[in-house]
Parts: C-alpha cells; structure tokens; sequence
C-alpha cells in the first residue's frame, strides 16, 4: 500500500572511513539496457449511468530523457480511451496516480475510478483468495479518458540507460518526470486540444499541486485538478507545532460518531463535524496556544468539551495536556475492547496484543486491504489487459522512498499550497476539486480546508476550488456507497469545468 508519512524519516549520516591503500580509479558505471517502448490494447466495454462505453485500453511504455536526448527512464502506463471519438478536443483526459511517495497507481486504478475494481468487503478484513474483479458503474471513464501512470521506480517503470534513480526520486525531480512523461503522451497520442485534468491521491496531490504550475510553465495549461485525500504542506507536522492537533480533532470526533463512542451521539454526522471544526479552531486552539500557562480550571473545561467531541476520558485528555496524536487516538478509542484503529481508514478495526501500549502494533486498514488489490491487479493486467513483463511489478519501492529528496522551492520540506495558487493565476480558469474522506487519519480533511484557504487567492479564484466530503478514509473508493457518491461530485465537476470554459471561450 502507499506510504504516506507526515513528515519524511531523518536519515542517518555515515562516516566511512578512508583506506590506507592508494585511491583507485573509480570503474565507469554501467548502463542499464534500454528497452523499445512498447504497447498492448486491447477491446472492452463497460456501463455507466446506463450507458454502455466502448474503449480501449493501453498498457505501454513511454521513454524519458535527458538533456542530450538519451534514455534515462521507461514509465509504465495504463490508459482508457472511448473508442469512436472524431473531435478529440471534445474528449478530455486525465493523468491519474497514487503518491507514496514510491507508489505505484494500481489503487486507484483497481479501486473503481477505472473500469474495473476488486470487490472487497467494506469496512473490514476481506477473506483471501480468490479475489473477484467486477465492472466499475462508477469509472471516471464517462467523463474522460484515463491515463494511470507509475512513478519511476515503481510498477513497471524503471531507470534505464545512464539514468540514476537520484534523477527521479525527489520532489521537484518526480514532478519534471511526470512533466515529461505528460508531454510525450500528448504527443503521441495527439491530444494536445483535449482538456486536460490530473488526478492525484495522497501523495499524488503534492505532486499534482506542483505539477499543475510546473506544466503551465511549460505552455500546457489544465482546465482541472482533483485532490484526493491532500497533503499540501509538510511543515505543520514539525515537532513544536500545535497545528495538528487542532487539524486532527474534527477527524477524531467523526470517527467517534462512527463508532458510538460519544456521550451523545447526535444524528447528523455533518452537523456535528461542522461544531467540531468551530471548537477546534477557537476554545480549543486558543487552550492549545496557552501551553504551560493554561490555568487548571480552563484545562477541565476544554477537556469536558473534547470528550464530548471524540469519546476519550477526560482524564486521559487532561494527562495529554490535551494533545492527543494520531497514533494514540487509534489505539485509545476502541482500548476497553481491546482494539485498534487503522490511520488510513478508520472504520477498520482489528484486535491487538497489546491492550497496554500507547502505540498501534500494525494498520489494519493496510493490512486488510493490501492483498486484495496486490493479488487482483496482477491478474488483470495477465488476463484482461494482455501485459506481459519479465520485471517485477512493484506496488512500492522502498528504495525510492528511503532516498527521496523533499527540497522543494529553496525549502526544506514541500509546501506545494504556493505552487497551486501560482498555477491558478497563472490560468485564472484552472478549477480545483478537494476530496475528503471524514474517516481518513493519515491527510485529516482539516488540514487541507485550512491550507486551500490560505492559498492567497482573490475571490474570484477562490470560488474555483470547492470541497467534497464523503464518509470514508484516505482510499475513498474502499467504500462502495463512497465511491458512488464521489461519481456523482466528478461528473459535477467535469461537466460544470468544460461548461465554464466553452462559456468563457463563447464569451
């Protein structure tokens, strides 16, 4: 599964130790062989909306190079295109990935935003094989083609010829890959007048941010973008900040909702994230903002208040000091049943060993979830999509992930809200969809309201970024009623996007 982390692992440095031996020559490195690119299709069709789609799928490769115009990368693709389309420029196309980041796409592609996606069962551990593929009536593909790309390094991209992974494993490295690979499959395909969208998950959307702005520098402007499940500022998860917490609570208070654990459980979970919202960003953050000053009395009030809001015992808050992370309010919440909750998606749940620590043995909406989608996207690209490779696919390359530069813009951590914003200015009709699941623990749907509001922005552009909310984790398509309901909201925002263009054009 993706690994999305809030704030990258601090490396060690090494001291090697010099030889007393005299200095040898270093050896010329090798290149990698470079392999031609290559595409399978094949013919299917699927219905959505009651509509029967006819289309082809691709799965190929393109080639990525340097400077000189030599090979430095292959990146593994999987593209949907409806069949029978004259006016390309009447059919828009989307550029869709996961993030990690060293995430391959097959998540997204197998969740059901392709047109096909593994059944599994919804909120829990689903039996092991055989695992069952199905249509998806809820693929993206009424609305756009759909092109799914690996990252280099994962799935079947790979370094190739005098490329280094180095090249390509980084921030500002991953966005000028998929900048490339973006251009080349435009002009391969000729669709450089089809409008154009990306499609970003977890990580995704910090590449998606950047990638938005990076392409216009490049003269390919985006009529959308969609976030899903955002991550678009590193430096709030900084030891010291008391942000995340403040972020957190509304996720903590409607995972509670959903697991009864309140005082009193109001009706509509809506209702009560929005009171959520409203105490996280004042009695609360101003408690928080006091530190060691907050008087005792203040401290047992807005400890009543938070556990009327998430379930934990007040005096559990109050030794907290009222910070409770992430990591313990999985463990905390469901301890008297000797549970534990998964950060990805928190309506999974699964007993632990250890009723006693304060940290989560394993993520159970991980676990529960990674061989399905593992198992049925190896069998479907053998068997349905015809792709046939001597390489390994990988879902994750921890090689990457172990090694990513997180520079980005002069900072040391990615804060990719500016690079969106730029883009918006930059082509003042970009529209933004921001996706959230109210469930999801690992990017808090509260973190991306507060940083999308502070982009900067005049009114008018703001009024181009809208969010959607759906009861669910990070993988909103993990839950099939979810997934149904985030159909509805793209073709909203596909059809009212392409409407305010051709308007804008007319006009």
């Amino acid at each position: 599964m993706r690994r999305l982390i809030a704030l990258p692992s601090l490396c060690l440095l090494m001291v090697s130790v010099a030889a007393f031996a005299a200095p040898r020559k270093p050896a010329a490195s090798a290149s990698t062989p470079v392999p031609k690119e290559r595409a399978v299709s094949t013919q299917h069709s699927v219905t959505i909306g009651g509509q029967t789609i006819r289309y082809t799928a691709t799965a190929g490769t393109i080639l990525l190079r340097n400077k000189n115009n030599q090979p430095v990368a292959t990146m593994f693709y999987v593209a949907y295109t409806e069949n029978g389309i004259r006016n390309l420029a009447a059919r828009p196309v989307t550029f869709l990935y996961n993030g990690g980041p060293g995430a391959s796409s097959d998540w997204i592609q197998m969740g059901g935003l392709g047109p096909y996606r593994v059944n599994m069962t919804n909120g829990a551990a689903t039996p092991p094989a055989p695992y069952s593929i199905t249509p998806s009536h809820d693929s993206l593909l009424n609305d756009s083609d759909l092109v799914f790309i690996d990252a280099v390094g994962t799935g079947y991209s790979r370094v190739v010829g005098k490329g280094k992974g180095k090249m390509f494993w980084g921030v500002d490295q991953d966005v000028k890959s998929f900048g490339q690979f973006i251009y080349r499959y435009l002009k391969k395909y000729n669709r450089w007048q089809s409008p154009k969208f990306l499609y970003g998950e977890s990580y995704g959307t910090t590449r998606s941010a950047a990638l938005a702005d990076y392409l216009q520098d490049q003269g390919i402007a985006l009529n959308g973008v969609i976030l899903q499940s955002s991550v678009l500022n590193y430096f709030d998860w900084m030891p010291g900040s008391d942000n995340k917490y403040m972020f957190t609570l509304p996720s903590y208070a409607a995972i509670a909702w959903y697991y009864n654990r309140l005082p009193e459980k109001p009706a509509n979970l809506v209702d009560f994230v929005q009171q959520a919202r409203e105490f996280a960003d004042g009695p609360y953050a101003q408690a928080l903002q006091l530190g060691d000053r907050l008087p005792s009395s203040e401290l047992d009030s807005v400890a009543q208040r938070m556990h009327e809001f998430t379930g934990l015992p007040v005096k559990y808050l109050e030794r907290a000091k009222l910070r409770v992370s992430a990591p313990h309010f999985r463990k905390e919440l469901l301890l008297p049943d000797r549970e534990h909750i998964g950060r990805f998606d928190a309506r999974f749940a699964a007993s632990d060993a250890d009723a006693v620590s304060s940290r989560n043995s394993f993520d159970p909406s991980n676990q529960f979830t990674g061989a399905p989608f593992t198992a049925a996207f190896e069998w479907y690209l053998h068997n349905v999509l015809k792709y046939h490779s001597n390489h390994i696919y990988k879902e994750e390359s921890n090689q990457a992930f172990k090694k990513w530069d997180w520079k980005h813009d002069h900072l040391p951590m990615p804060y990719v809200v500016g690079d969106l914003a730029a883009a918006m200015r930059k082509n003042p009709y970009l529209r933004v969809l921001s996706e959230n699941g109210y469930f999801d623990l690992a990017t808090p749907f509260h973190k991306t309201e507060y940083d999308l509001d502070h982009a900067m922005l005049s009114p008018k552009l703001r009024k181009h970024i809208t969010f959607a909310y759906f009861k669910s984790g990070h993988m909103i398509y993990l839950n099939p009623n979810a997934l149904k309901a985030m159909h509805s909201v793209l073709n909203t925002f596909y059809s009212d996007t392409l409407k305010a263009d051709a308007g804008a054009a007319a006009g």
